[in-house]
């Protein structure tokens, strides 16, 4: 029964009386009945007409006149009648339970609840560090050299207390916090007084908050406009305040206050406005700084400059008669207008190879840690290989209508990537076209069926015919599509005729590919190519050879790194150093072991084959005057152009194509084709030219031939002519001259003999 439930009942038993007053002489004096209180006469008693029938009802249900009647009995004998003492006993324990009922009630939904807020309030417990705050990513090339940040929506850099300027910590407490270094955590004055004002709004709007305050909400208790957790900053700033000096806790809340555009922090928001170190700033730059803090979307120095600098001025106001600034220094500075740089809105530096880092990082240390764990990471791009490859390619495509270009150079001896351009302009076009487009490779995969066929032991130096058309009658080579046997022909960079192995990679002949590959197999020409770097799906159909099924240009410049550090195959990488904000080691890159793939000597045979493509075959547009390797490959309808190849200490691979689709390269900087051995290569030679400059001259080793006498199978057999006869010519016979014939012999002249018949040629 609720509260007011029983207040009714306890006066409807007392006779429907509010109240009853005690006149001095103990004389009980009824207070008139409550409005709507009268009761209607006794049906039963009024249907009987009779004296016994009322005293029969009025006895189990008592009437204002039995009361008057009691009471008058009371008088006439001195004293309080049973039924008056008992009333009067009824009333004050009524209102008693009434009482009791309404405590417990008010305890369990009021008292009991704010009893256990103001305990967990007051019981909160500060970690003995604060919790990690977002911050900041830095990515830095091989050598130490800036380029770029990775965050999200929060651009914040954590620095000591050293390097923030005077400057800096003055203002900001001179316009936020003045009593700062002389009182606690927490402003009473100032605590009352958002107290009322949210009280008056019913709801909190009003700051007052210390600096130490402003931290806390940062950092501990979030924005939310509550009444409990301004009490609960309150509290946490309080413990905070004895756990911390005043310098440890401006130290924090300068690393985590907000300055607007993104810039969370001190040192971001330096880097933002005026691109340089916190450490560096102006008096002048800090006092905008600290006007900001207030209400960073309303003081932008980009947009509203003006409005700025009134309350900048204030600032510097503050300083002055705080003691921090010389009034004379600051009459001086008041007169100068709101200067910050242009947002850095230029494209990224090394942007594709910048989106690969961030995608490394992601998958190996999640999304938070890459965009917020103030990770310091050391790449393995050299800055100065990647200005030269972007050089290369704008030199040589220069029309916005020409093809794109994808560029990757790696170390062969770590799988460090030093080099990566993966399309025109990522601010346009995110898509990374040296690790994501997956292009027809041409000629350019000829080698791994060299290495098969070197697994073999079969002889580079063997001869095969390479018809300019050939039709393969193998049954793994038949053609599903067209329904018909395989049919092969030399095109674009390639030629045809009798020769060797080496000079049929040399000059990139198609149909002696064809014969190799069916002697070898195609299921070995794919396996060996996963195991030197290739990723790709590879099907064991016969056109593998001539490069039909799509790669990646870093797939091919890995691979292609494998016969550089002849054999062994190092994953591509892009993380050397990562470390944590505070400095600890938390990754390095992979062993520079490797993994041996193939033999020394296999690996040696295959670049002496290679290095005749530079100095004489389809790829002389790639030399540059040092021991050099590589292969040219053009696709069908000049769609695709590539050329990779490498010096010892360095594989580099060029694609050349359109990123829309396999769309004919015509007419494209003078060349009325592209091909490999054309725009590719003559990118290939500006950028290694420029980036092996430095680096001594190395050679390859020469490999050794021995046990390499494998004959491969042919298709087309080898035409053998017939030795030519030679014609046999007799001795003559010495004439004699002298009239005695005796003197000359037996005296007896021989006869001469009869030539013997020439022999025909063999059929």
């Amino acid at each position: 029964m609720s509260p007011s439930l029983h207040v009714r009942a306890v006066a409807h038993r007392v006779g429907g009386y509010k109240l009853a007053r005690v006149k001095a002489e103990g004389e009980v004096e009824p207070i008139e009945r409550a409005p709507g209180t009268e009761r209607a006469p006794d049906r039963q008693a009024t249907e009987s007409g009779g004296s016994s029938g009322r005293r029969a009802s009025q006895s189990s249900r008592p009437t204002v006149a039995s009361h008057r009647f009691t009471h008058r009995r009371a008088q006439s004998s001195g004293g309080l009648g049973a039924s008056t003492f008992v009333s009067l006993l009824v009333l004050p324990v009524a209102f008693g339970l009434t009482l009791l009922v309404l405590g417990a009630v008010v305890t369990a939904t009021f008292v009991s609840p704010v009893t256990k807020v103001a305990s967990s309030i007051l019981n909160t417990k500060v970690p003995a560090s604060p919790p990690p705050l977002a911050q900041t990513t830095y990515l830095y090339d091989r050598n130490g050299k800036f380029i770029a940040t990775l965050h999200s929506g929060i651009n914040r850099t954590e620095i000591p207390f050293s390097q923030m300027p005077q400057s800096l910590k003055d203002a900001v407490v001179s316009i936020e916090d003045k009593n700062f270094y002389r009182e606690g955590g927490v402003s009473v004055s100032g605590t009352i007084r958002a107290a009322v004002i949210d009280f008056i709004h019913h709801q909190a709007v009003q700051g007052g908050s210390t600096i130490t305050q402003q931290y806390v909400k940062q950092v501990y208790t979030g924005g939310e406009r509550t009444v409990s957790r301004k009490l609960k900053e309150a509290v946490i700033a309080d413990k905070i305040s004895r756990m911390y000096t005043k310098d440890q806790i401006l130290e924090k809340y300068l690393n985590t206050v907000y300055f607007g555009s993104g810039a969370y922090g001190a040192q971001a928001a330096a880097q933002t406005y005026w691109h340089k170190g916190a450490r560096k700033l102006s008096v002048l730059q800090s006092a905008t700084l600290a006007a900001m803090i207030q209400a960073p979307s309303t003081y932008n120095p980009y947009t509203v400059p003006q409005i700025v600098r009134e309350r900048r001025n204030l600032v510097l106001r503050d300083m002055a008669q705080q003691g921090y600034l010389d009034p004379t220094e600051e009459a001086k500075l008041e007169a100068a207008t709101v200067k910050v740089l242009n947002p850095e809105t230029g494209p990224t530096p090394a942007a594709y190879f910048v989106d690969d880092v961030s995608r490394t990082l992601q998958a190996k240390y999640g999304v938070d840690q890459t965009f917020g764990g103030g990770l310091r990471v050391t790449t393995t791009l050299d800055w100065a290989y990647q200005r030269a490859a972007e050089q290369a390619i704008a030199s040589h495509l220069t029309d916005p209508h020409d093809p794109s270009a994808a560029l990757v150079a790696i170390d062969p001896g770590t799988g460090d990537i030093r080099a990566m351009v993966g399309g025109r302009d990522f601010t346009r076009v995110k898509f990374n076209l040296a690790t994501q487009a997956h292009r027809q490779a041409g000629s350019a995969f000829k080698p791994f069926t060299f290495a098969a066929a070197t697994q073999q032991h079969i002889d580079p130096n063997a001869t095969m015919v390479g018809p300019p058309e050939l039709t393969v009658p193998d049954q793994r080579c038949f053609d599903p599509t067209k329904n018909e046997q395989w049919k092969v022909s030399n095109f674009a960079d390639e030629s045809a005729g009798t020769m060797s192995l080496f000079d049929a990679l040399k000059h990139s002949v198609n149909t002696i590919f064809a014969q190799l590959v069916v002697d070898v197999g195609p299921d070995k020409v794919a396996a060996v190519a996963h195991k030197m770097g290739i990723q790709s799906p590879l099907h064991a159909y016969c056109s593998i050879t001539l490069g039909s099924q799509p790669v990646t240009p870093l797939e091919m410049t890995d691979a292609y790194a494998t016969i550089a550090s002849r054999g062994i195959h190092h994953a591509p990488q892009v993380l050397g150093t990562v470390k944590s904000a505070d400095g600890r080691t938390v990754g390095t890159s992979a062993s520079a072991t490797g993994k041996r793939v193939l033999s020394q000597n296999d690996a040696d045979i295959l670049t002496e084959a290679m290095q005749g493509v530079v100095t004489g075959g389809t790829g002389t547009a790639a030399y540059f005057g040092r021991p050099v390797a590589g292969k040219t490959g053009t696709g069908q309808n000049f769609q695709d152009a590539w050329f990779c190849g490498f010096a010892p200490q360095l594989t580099t691979c060029v694609w050349v194509g359109y990123p829309k689709g396999e769309i004919p390269m015509r007419n494209v900087e003078g060349f009325a084709d592209v091909f490999g051995g054309s725009i590719p290569a003559e990118i290939w030679h500006d950028f290694m030219s420029t980036v092996m400059a430095k680096l001594p001259v190395e050679g390859f080793v020469q490999p050794d031939l021995t046990g390499y006498d494998v004959q491969p199978e042919r298709i087309v057999p080898i035409y053998i002519p017939p030795p030519t006869p030679v014609a046999t010519t007799p001795a003559p016979t010495p004439s004699c001259h002298h009239h005695n014939p005796t003197k000359c012999g037996t005296g007896t002249p021989s006869p001469s003999p009869s030539p013997s018949p020439t022999t025909g040629p063999s059929p």
